[in-house]
């Protein structure tokens, strides 16, 4: 993992795209997490989606698994080798898995999620020795923007 890493115009751009998307989720009563696929070399954007589990009655239905799953339909292969993934929200272990087994290169996300992350949180998923591939991870890209959207979402909650 790169701590203090220095991100440009267009990851923040990206990052930016992740939160509006994470807006759309909160706007549909979804956790408000947002994902984008992006190819570095072309900056183009292959995938993109927010959480969906309660419309779609499927655990799985995360940002990243979502958009993960269709990169790979739109680029007919389930390797994203060097692909960046942006999030405004630490992968869970399972998006974390899935992360690997995609083969993504870069992943790059917002805020830190003490309870449920598993990169810099909980089982550090990436630095485990039975991770199948380990992206570089870059953390903290609006990091204040993308949690006060989750925490203004579940106070409206409770």
């Amino acid at each position: 993992m790169l701590w203090g890493w220095m991100a440009d115009d267009f990851d923040l751009e990206m990052m930016r795209r992740a939160m509006a998307l994470a807006q759309t989720a909160a706007e549909v009563g979804e956790a408000p997490i947002g994902a984008v696929v992006v190819d570095p070399a072309t900056r183009e954007v292959v995938a993109e989606a927010y959480n969906e589990p309660i419309r779609l009655n499927d655990p799985t239905g995360h940002a990243e698994v979502l958009a993960l799953r269709s990169a790979a339909a739109k680029l007919e292969n389930y390797r994203l080798s060097g692909l960046t993934l942006y999030v405004t929200l630490e992968p869970c272990a399972m998006c974390a898995g899935a992360i690997s087994h995609a083969r993504i290169g870069r992943v790059v996300y917002g805020a830190s999620d003490a309870k449920g992350g598993a990169v810099e949180h909980g089982p550090r998923y990436f630095e485990q020795p039975t991770c199948h591939s380990r992206p570089v991870v870059e953390s903290g890209l609006l990091a204040d923007e993308a949690s006060a959207l989750l925490k203004s979402f579940f106070r409206a909650r409770r």
